[in-house]
């Protein structure tokens, strides 16, 4: 069970988290990437906005033109990581899957396997019981 939120998690969920959860820089990216990601975000952003439009600036437009396109940089940067790690979370799930499919699949064969063994054993054994009768 996870302890996050009481749902058992695929083992890729499980080990992606606990490798994001010992590197510093992952876990801020996350962070930001989060309350970027939320609407307390969209309503600060309004707030600061409108309070510096009306009350700090006579003229805002230009320092507050600049301010956005610095932000936009660097939350298209958040959410390129964030795509990145996606895409290393899928890749990583999805070779997890395959080993955990080739794995069932050499089971299977082998169950297989040794039930056509029985099945011709007990075969043998009733030729051969029919036979002496």
């Amino acid at each position: 069970m996870s302890e996050q939120d009481g749902m058992d998690h695929h083992p890729a969920v499980v080990a992606h988290r606990e490798r994001r959860a010992e590197d510093v820089q992952l876990r801020i990216a996350d962070a930001i990437t989060r309350f970027a990601g939320s609407m307390p975000f969209v309503y600060l952003h309004a707030i600061v906005f409108a309070f510096w439009m009306v009350f700090l600036e006579a003229s805002p437009w230009p320092t507050l033109t600049l301010v956005v396109s610095l932000e936009a940089i660097f939350l298209s940067t958040f959410v390129m990581i964030g795509q990145n790690r996606q895409a290393a979370f899928q890749q990583m799930k999805a070779d997890h899957d395959f080993v955990e499919q080739e794995l069932e699949l050499k089971t299977n064969t082998d169950l297989t396997r040794a039930i056509h063994a029985m099945t011709k054993e007990l075969h043998r054994r009733l030729v051969e019981d029919s036979a002496e009768v």
